[in-house]
């Protein structure tokens, strides 16, 4: 493609997606392989207005970490996996996400990846689940019970009682008071996050 049909074809797309003006304008003034490495994505992957901004808002971010364009960005073999891998485009387009965020808070994905580990270790049974907040955007520990009689309740009541050390630790872990864990990631996710979120939710009203 030559640089009028990005164009056009990018501001189609925008158009198309009700995105506001401010991404269009940042869109456009990218060098030439971040414009249209980044309109082959969204067309792609048949990306939603907000997912896109979001993905935008991160890669702008790592690459004024990282001194590199958003091509060079979206050229890595992590990232290209993703991009070349089977699937829906809006599943991709998720896969994509949570790359970016890997990328931009690395510190986050470390911390979930052991809490998972913690939660794993608990050994729940069936009638319970466990649930973290999303993006440990919060200290708040989720647990569900599902019982088919008294009986049954009883005993996954009687199991929690018995493990409650465990989820007082993992509440300790989720709140960064053990061993040093710190979700400052997190917290600095969750703002951008409620913003983009209400951004998504103006574009589609205005769709």
């Amino acid at each position: 493609m030559n640089s009028v049909e990005v164009e056009r074809r990018l501001l189609r797309w925008a158009d198309a997606k009700a995105l506001p003006a401010m991404y269009v304008e940042k869109w456009l003034v990218l060098d030439e392989s971040s414009r249209t490495r980044l309109l082959e994505i969204a067309e792609n992957l048949r990306m939603r207005t907000g997912q896109f901004i979001t993905s935008f808002i991160l890669l702008e971010e790592v690459a004024v970490r990282e001194s590199q364009s958003i091509g060079e960005i979206l050229a890595r073999p992590r990232l290209r996996r993703v991009l070349n891998s089977a699937g829906s485009g809006p599943g991709r387009a998720r896969a994509l996400l949570d790359e970016l965020r890997t990328l931009r808070y690395p510190r986050l994905r470390r911390a979930s990846a052991r809490l998972a580990e913690e939660v794993a270790a608990i050994t729940a049974p069936p009638g319970i689940k466990i649930i973290l907040p999303r993006d440990l955007a919060s200290d708040e520990v989720r647990v569900e019970i599902v019982a088919h009689g008294s009986a049954e309740l009883e005993e996954l009541l009687a199991w929690l009682k018995a493990k409650s050390g465990e989820f007082v630790r993992l509440a300790a872990m989720l709140g960064g008071a053990d061993s040093g864990l710190e979700f400052e990631d997190a917290r600095t996710l969750a703002e951008p996050q409620a913003e983009r979120a209400n951004e998504s939710a103006r574009c589609a009203f205005q769709k």
